[in-house]
């Protein structure tokens, strides 16, 4: 046991020894709780859901994973298999070693994509999904700012350095956070490996990115989507997103009718679910259904 959550290890189709956070329910008197998943943005990983796995174990299982090339999970030889594709893929192999017969998905920015085709390819799986500023359209504002960075930062010296890159790259998006957060933030993306702080992904995640946008994502997320509508959906927005446009926001409307949105104030890119207005978001959610 580590913190709150045992750690999960298993092997993906392809041979990667792959990882996850399991965040049991604390509630010992719930038989049988449900399960939740939480899926990371492009460049994160499963230390990014801490703070709601806390908050959410009460009442729920919590699943938070480290996708290939992230975190504790192995890094893929194969730069083209870093796609969301891929991913899904990987998220099933875990969830049938776990037996895991029903899901409620949370996803953020990638995570979300991912969500939309588990859901698209086994509706019947999926009870409930959270969707964290992320939708079938993105911003190609937002999608030139994460190209430039992804797979380019510069090394660092010190932790001092780090939270500065960091922060230089992310404050739009959270313009108030503290000194604190900002650290913690940083934690979650670099780690100290042989003396040194080295980025916790894979540079190469961003080989797919730069060809065809098909070469990372499906062509056509709204056939994607349009194929989730029967399942109670919640999307969570950054108010000053620059990756889910309120048009989109709009249009995802008009073909769930029963989606449920909240716009998270002073958040960019994406809202950390921690938030009060998130968790309040989420747990009327959940408790509504």
């Amino acid at each position: 046991m580590m913190d709150n959550y045992t750690d999960c290890w298993y092997r993906s189709s392809d041979g990667l020894r792959l990882y996850a956070r399991d965040y049991h329910c604390r509630n010992l008197d719930k038989p049988g709780p449900e399960t939740v998943l939480c899926m990371h943005g492009l460049t994160r990983n499963s230390a990014d859901f801490s703070g709601l796995a806390s908050h959410l174990c009460e009442r729920y299982r919590v699943i938070a994973v480290d996708q290939r090339g992230r975190g504790r999970s192995d890094y893929d030889p194969e730069a083209a298999r870093y796609t969301a594709t891929t991913y899904v893929k990987d998220m099933f192999t875990l969830v049938d070693q776990l037996d895991i017969p029903e899901l409620i998905l949370v996803g953020t920015s990638m995570g979300g994509l991912m969500s939309m085709l588990m859901a698209a390819m086994q509706p019947q799986r999926v009870r409930k999904m959270i969707i964290n500023d992320i939708g079938p359209e993105i911003d190609p504002r937002g999608l030139a700012r994460i190209k430039s960075y992804v797979g380019k930062s510069a090394p660092v010296q010190s932790w001092e350095d780090a939270v500065a890159q960091c922060r230089s790259i992310n404050e739009i998006a959270f313009p108030d956070f503290s000194d604190e957060q900002w650290l913690d933030f940083t934690q979650g993306v670099y780690r100290e490996e042989n003396g040194a702080l080295v980025l916790a992904y894979d540079p190469a995640i961003a080989q797919p990115m730069e060809g065809e946008a098909s070469a990372a994502l499906p062509p056509d997320m709204w056939s994607v989507f349009e194929r989730c509508t029967s399942i109670p959906m919640l999307v969570v927005r950054g108010a000053s997103s620059d990756i889910l446009s309120p048009d989109c926001v709009k249009a995802m409307c008009a073909r769930h009718s029963g989606l449920k949105v909240a716009e998270i104030p002073d958040r960019g890119h994406a809202p950390t679910l921690t938030e009060p207005a998130s968790l309040a978001a989420i747990d009327t959610f959940l408790a509504n259904l």
